[in-house]
């Protein structure tokens, strides 16, 4: 089979490998599309090494092979979640296996869905719903991760939330916060094409990028329940959203740093902030986050494919990786399709 790593930042290199086979309790996962998250983004910009295996985490695909006692069946059309972990400490025994400390995420640790073929415990694998196709139900894993955040954040009916940052994350935390009931939910965006999309999945208002001007004086009116911090980076979006959120109120923090962000602890103690970090996704009792995600993709399957703006095959990653860098493009979800 072929996959694709990065073996330096801006670049790709196609390799054969086996195909892989599946042991007792696995599956073999034909993968028929994996995006391209803002934090693969991160080693192809240089500002981290680019991972030893193969990238890719935002994968859905079709189950081609099983070990004994796996869950799933060759046919079954299916949403990765890709994280790997041991099932037997309190955290994964209480529903929070994101913090167990043996896991393993596919993409970085473990070679992930930039491939043809994969290999995946037979537990992490989700059913797409039958109106969900491959190309939407790989949003599963960044809607997860949005929906984890919102259970975080104790996002609740009728309140108000800002979201920081109008990348997939952002956009499909406005979808997540209005699922979970908040009546009004803002988003700072840069770029046309994430206006328009906030707007169709709910963003009751766009302002610019930014703590300053429209968003501060709206914050200022009409106070900010939870803020959802997705930028990362080298941004100062923590100290944004301690001027954003009321006395009392939330931030979640789902953003991927590269430096130290600074932090205004007076503020922060003033205020009474709590602030909550968000990896990933879990459990919240027999519900797991993607259970929720994939839910809400089947209920409007048409209007999150709108996110998805570009789509390259395996061969040209590298391209779909450049397009995927470049906002310039009008892209905001690029997908990689095996051919």
């Amino acid at each position: 089979m072929r996959a694709a790593y990065c073996t330096e930042p801006g670049r790709f290199e196609m390799r054969e490998l086996e195909q892989p086979v599946a042991a007792p309790g696995e599956a073999i996962i034909k993968v028929r599309s994996c995006g391209i998250c803002g934090s693969d983004l991160h080693f192809f910009q240089g500002a981290l090494p680019p991972p030893s295996v193969c990238p890719g985490h935002e994968i859905s695909g079709e189950v081609v092979d099983v070990g004994d006692g796996a869950r799933v069946r060759c046919g079954d059309r299916v949403a990765v979640e890709p994280l790997v972990v041991c099932r037997e400490c309190p955290y994964c025994r209480t529903g929070d296996y994101q913090l167990c400390e043996r896991y393993r995420v596919l993409g970085m640790m473990l070679d992930g869905g930039f491939a043809e073929y994969l290999r995946m415990p037979s537990y992490a694998l989700f059913a797409l719903p039958a109106n969900v196709d491959f190309e939407v139900g790989a949003l599963a894993e960044p809607l997860s991760v949005a929906v984890h955040a919102v259970r975080l954040a104790n996002v609740r009916l009728g309140d108000r939330v800002a979201v920081l940052g109008a990348g997939s994350i952002g956009l499909l935390s406005v979808a997540a916060a209005r699922a979970a009931g908040a009546a009004d939910v803002w988003i700072t965006a840069r770029h046309p094409q994430q206006r328009a999309a906030a707007e169709s999945l709910g963003a009751t208002r766009v302002v610019g990028t930014g703590a300053s001007g429209d968003v501060s004086d709206l914050a200022r009116q009409h106070p900010v329940d939870v803020v959802i911090e997705t930028v990362g980076g080298t941004a100062d979006t923590i100290n944004e959203a301690l001027l954003l959120v009321r006395p009392g109120g939330w931030i979640a923090a789902l953003g991927l740093f590269t430096v130290m962000p600074p932090l205004n602890a007076l503020l922060l103690t003033a205020k009474e902030v709590r602030i909550v970090g968000s990896q990933t996704y879990g459990r919240s009792g027999a519900r797991a986050d993607f259970d929720v995600a994939l839910q809400l993709l089947s209920a409007e399957p048409e209007r999150f494919r709108r996110i998805i703006t570009h789509r390259f095959p395996l061969s040209e990653i590298t391209r779909g990786f450049e397009a995927a860098a470049d906002k310039r493009s009008g892209s905001i979800k690029v997908a990689i399709r095996p051919e």
